[in-house]
């Protein structure tokens, strides 16, 4: 499997109670003598296959109903992650049952979004990508073993009869008049309604387990449910479709799935999970040992919403320009931000793997972006808020050559050639016709350095009919260009950016800040009425993307989409993905040099 390149610090594989289970299991030889067929399928299919090659099976199986977020991402990096750590394989499975909400652009996004992360399901001869819904043949014939088995019962009753005999969780549920239908009459209703001539909702195929029992998910679940829907990928040949529950688990045994990793919501399901695979097994379907399905917490961050629902509304209000926004917390909106891969995988090793739900501060996830980029990305001079520096003492069209580091803590990577003119553009920042206290860069009298080139001494400044200053002026001191031997000729505190006024690249900067501007967004506040019900769209941060014009150095007009850069000064920048264009770069900054969020809130 592919990865991306860790920085020089990252941490190593970090124990946590998932590997150790792992550890135990392959001390144990538990899954030695476990046969694969070279591709998913039934008990007898492995067994007339060789041993497994791959020391663990996982697999990241995602419905293809929506793109890829950042809580995805640490299940992604965990799953592949320990196929990788333990010899083991890592397949990508698209849980594609549900015909009504699928789409193959989904498909694609998922695909794509995995891969950027720098994992793949294609290992030493084996391309484990698999869709669900290439198991529906297996998966109606499971179902009619256990109706002949007598674990299964096609159910006539309405939805909401069925709603209120279900009972609650003080109260046991109350078996469904049509709970003792005859093993044949159950068939029968089974394959009518496989063969569609009941209406969607007509009947249902139940397992048939307890209604009394005291995990509700275990009172009769529904496996199979009448849709007459168009599948993305079987077409119109089924208008039977398992539910979520009873396809899972199948799923993965048909893949000889060792460890079947999945987040808290679903401890509940995992009795029910280890029932049906119980009962496949007795009956010869399945090879043993089976899948154990493990839970963890899922990501939980400050000042984003993880919720498919909530994105959906941002997308569709236009609250947002669309999924690949930079301020949406899906992967396709991080690469277009200019978040990277090897990012993503420092912050998933920090925070670790826990079955405690915690609240991580957003702030962490930033760091680990900062932390790889510092190492990774070349440095550049961006000047975001353009203020004309005019050189008077400069002779009119002389241009000479400044020579800045590509990255200060790689020399290997050399140096650039910036041009040097009579006039430059500087931060307005960067001038105080009155200086306050403190302030060391240019007013009047006063001499800083222009970085990579001279020492200039300010001697005043042009305004216009507001009063507002638009050009500065100095004189320079020529024998303190920096690199030469009077360059520690003069002392000076203050420091400044600069480019070259005609040689310039002008580009448009997005300047990216958190969509939310609270950390919990939607979430009740200390003092809110008890009736107060908050809306998560009130939380919206208004400034969370600015668009400027700024002046560049004239090599970035050549920069390519994605490329990234560390604009000195300013943060880490990427070359958006969408909107640039040959010559004309548009720029998004990722993250700032520094956390200033709270400063600034």
């Amino acid at each position: 499997m592919s990865s991306p390149s860790q920085p020089a610090n990252a941490p190593a594989p970090a124990a946590n109670f998932i590997r150790n289970l792992v550890e135990a299991d392959l001390a144990a030889g538990k899954h030695a003598r476990r046969h694969w067929a070279g591709q998913p399928g039934t008990a007898a299919d492995h067994a007339a296959g060789p041993l497994d090659p791959a020391r663990i099976r996982t697999r990241f199986p995602p419905e293809p109903n929506g793109y890829l977020h950042f809580g995805h991402a640490k299940s992604i990096l965990l799953n592949f992650g320990l196929a990788q750590q333990y010899g083991g394989r890592c397949h990508l499975r698209f849980d594609d049952t549900n015909p009504e909400k699928e789409e193959q652009e989904y498909v694609d996004s998922i695909i794509d979004a995995v891969h950027w992360l720098g994992c793949s399901w294609e290992s030493d001869g084996e391309t484990n990508l698999y869709y669900a819904s290439n198991y529906f043949d297996w998966m109606a014939g499971f179902a009619e073993y256990l109706i002949s088995a007598g674990h299964a019962y096609v159910d006539s009753q309405s939805a909401d009869e069925m709603r209120a005999n279900r009972g609650t969780l003080t109260q046991p549920g109350k078996d469904s008049p049509f709970r003792n239908r005859s093993v044949e009459e159950n068939m029968d209703l089974f394959k009518r309604m496989q063969a569609g001539e009941f209406a969607d909702g007509a009947h249902i195929l139940r397992a048939k387990i307890d209604m009394a029992a005291p995990n509700i998910n275990l009172r009769d679940p529904a496996i199979y449910r009448i849709r007459h829907a168009t599948h993305h990928n079987t077409g119109d040949k089924w208008c039977v479709y398992p539910m979520y529950t009873f396809a899972h688990p199948i799923e993965d045994a048909l893949e000889c799935i060792t460890h079947s990793i999945c987040t808290l919501e679903f401890e509940d399901q995992r009795p029910f999970y280890d029932w049906l695979l119980e009962r496949l097994a007795e009956g010869g379907l399945l090879q043993r040992p089976l899948p154990q399905q493990i839970e963890f917490s899922r990501l939980n961050l400050t000042y984003v919403v993880l919720s498919k629902r909530k994105l959906i509304q941002l997308v569709e209000e236009k609250h947002v320009a669309g999924w690949d926004d930079p301020r949406m917390p899906t992967l396709v909106g991080a690469r277009r931000r200019g978040y990277s891969p090897e990012g993503f995988r420092l912050f998933a090793e920090r925070i670790g793997v826990s079955k405690n739900d915690s609240l991580i501060d957003y702030a962490l996830f930033e760091d680990a972006m900062r932390e790889v980029m510092n190492e990774s990305d070349l440095r550049r001079i961006a000047v975001l808020d353009p203020l004309k520096l005019i050189i008077d003492n400069y002779p009119d069209g002389q241009v000479e050559e400044c020579f800045a580091p590509n990255h200060p803590l790689h020399p290997e990577l050399g140096q650039r050639s910036v041009p040097f003119s009579r006039e430059l553009w500087i931060e307005g920042e960067d001038f105080q016709e009155v200086p306050e206290k403190g302030f060391r860069r240019l007013f009047p009298g006063n001499k800083a350095r222009l970085r990579y080139g001279y020492v200039v001494e300010c001697t005043g400044c042009d305004k216009d009919a507001d009063g507002k200053v638009v050009a500065v002026h100095c004189n320079y001191l020529p024998e303190t260009k920096s690199g030469t031997p009077g360059a520690d000729s003069v002392k000076v505190k203050g420091n400044l950016h600069w480019v070259s006024a005609a040689h310039a690249c002008q580009a448009e900067i997005r300047l990216f800040d958190r969509l939310f501007r609270v950390p919990a967004p939607g979430a009740r506040r200390e003092g809110d009425a008890p009736e107060l019900e908050r809306n998560f769209l009130d939380d919206l941060n208004p400034d969370s993307r600015q668009t400027i014009t700024a002046q560049l150095e004239p090599g970035l007009r050549d920069a390519r989409p994605e490329e990234r850069f560390q604009f000195e000064r300013h943060g880490y920048f990427t070359v958006d993905r969408v909107d640039s264009r040959d010559g004309a770069p548009v720029f998004n900054r990722t993250v700032t040099l520094k956390d200033s969020w709270g400063k600034a809130g």
